[in-house]
This record gives structure tokens, sequence and C-alpha cells, in this order.
């Protein structure tokens, strides 16, 4: 076996460390810490659920972008918050404690969202027929693969905080690394179809994750939100997990060219998140 055939089981299980780590980070408290904070989750959720679908549907139409990347990069829109948002949150002086709740809420939200927005892509560009299932197997693949690691790290940060505490810095270091390994692999499995749409393909991406950044901090900022607040909704809906776009795009779809847009975003958004946050944050 190869290990192009062995990559989505790697991807797998890879992404469920990942989800681990984001469990070790989290406690009971964090879902209850949203109560209190009404108008930023509502914000937050209707901006990941509504606006950024919306975004990445415009950005396709204006661009005339080839079918398959379209959804693609409709898929990437759908995939909740990754990781890395906590840690440009606290770079550029947001309130982490939200968005470690909201990318937990985010996270299990998205195991309906997600392959309802990207079915309706699918349907809408490519009408091949190929679809995110809705079928119980699938839907227990990314249960397993999102919640069940996320709970089972959350369990251990409860029985033994000084564990979680002393991991959280080596697993969010493994996440990022995951990261970059995957959408390598990626953008080196297609680079022949990559180099010759990057044209099309990379402005597309950058401008979605620069509309995304804006739109969830200028938003919130005009919903009467403070900075802390604004800049950690800002990352949480600017900075997607695309690994978990990756892993729906070559384990449950198939597809290397459907990971291409979540791979080119997953090495460009260092680049444009830090720029945002130099720009406008610490300006600010």
């Amino acid at each position: 076996m190869s290990f192009i055939d062995l990559l989505p089981q790697l991807l797998l299980g890879a992404l469920a460390l990942v989800m681990f780590g984001l469990g070790l980070s989290l406690t009971v408290g964090d879902f209850a810490r949203l109560r209190h904070h009404p108008r930023a989750v509502l914000l937050a959720l209707m901006m990941q659920m509504v606006l950024l679908p919306a975004m990445a549907w415009l950005l396709v139409v204006l661009v005339g972008l080839a079918p398959v990347y379209a959804v693609g990069l409709l898929l990437l829109a759908a995939s909740p918050g990754g990781v890395s948002a906590n840690l440009f949150s606290h770079l550029f002086g947001g309130n982490v404690a939200m968005n470690i709740s909201l990318t937990a809420i985010n996270t299990l939200l998205s195991i309906v969202s997600l392959p309802l927005i990207t079915n309706f892509a699918i349907a809408a560009f490519v009408q091949s027929g190929q679809i995110v299932p809705l079928q119980f197997g699938k839907v227990f693949e990314v249960v397993a693969v999102i919640l069940l690691p996320v709970l089972f790290g959350m369990a251990v940060r409860r029985r033994s905080p000084a564990f979680a505490a002393h991991m959280e810095r080596p697993m969010k270091a493994l996440s990022m690394g995951v990261l970059a390994a995957f959408a390598l692999i990626a953008i080196v499995k297609e680079w022949t179809a990559l180099s010759q749409t990057l044209v099309s393909l990379g402005p597309v991406v950058l401008a979605f994750n620069l509309l995304s950044l804006f739109a969830g901090y200028y938003l919130s900022r005009g919903a009467g939100l403070d900075q802390p607040m604004a800049t950690a909704v800002s990352f949480e809906i600017g900075i997607h997990n695309s690994t978990l776009a990756i892993f729906v795009a070559l384990s449950v779809l198939g597809n290397f060219q459907l990971a291409l847009p979540a791979a080119v975003y997953s090495v460009s958004m260092y680049l444009t998140a830090a720029l945002f946050g130099l720009l406008v944050l610490r300006r600010r």
C-alpha cells in the first residue's frame, strides 16, 4: 500500500490528535461562559454560518472560479475556527477565553453545518451527485474525529490539570505542524494543477481570508463589542480549521483538488493574520 493510499487514515489520526489537544484547553466553564456574552456569541455564529459562506459564494461568482475549487472554497468557509485563532488572539490582545469557547461551540455545530453547506455548493457548482453524505457512517466518522477526542481531552484536563497545562504548548505546536504538513502534501500532490490555477486560486483565497478578518473585527465593533472581544471574534471567523477541510476533501470526498483552497489557505493565513494584527489591531 502506497503512502497516498494511507494518507486519509494518517490524516484522520492526526486530526483526532489535534482535536484532543483542543480538548486539553477546554473546561465545562468555557461553554458556560458563552451565556454571559450573548451578543458576541450570536454575532460570531451568524458570521460563521451565514456571512462567510455568502462571501465565499460571491467571490466564486465574481471571479468565475473553476467548479471544483469553488466547492473547495465553500468547504473551507464552512469549517469552524482553528486552534491557531487562539494564538493570534493572544498575540494581539484578544479575549482568548472567548476564542476557546467559540471554537468549542463552532466545532460542535460544524458536524451538521459543514456537510450541509458543502452539499449545497456541490449541487450548485459541480452537479455530479458527489456529496458529503449525511448517512450514519459518515456522520459517525466526523463525530468521532471531532467530538470524541475533544471530550477525551477535556476529561484528561479535569483529571490531571497539571498534565494538561504542561502539554498545552507542545500540542499547539503539533497542531500547526500537522496543518502545515498536510497542506504541503496536498500542494505537492496536485502541484501541476495548482501551478496552472494559482493565478486565479491564490488571490481568491487571500481575499476571502482578509474579508473574514476585517468583517469579524469591524462588524463586532459596530455591534458595540469592546476591542478584545472584537479581536477574538475576528480571529475566530478569520482563521479556519483548514485541517478539517482537507480531511473532508481527502477522506470523505476523496478529491485532492477540493483540498487545494484549504491547503493554500493554511499556508497563507499566517501571513495575512499577522499583517492584519500588525496593521489594524496594533495601530488601534
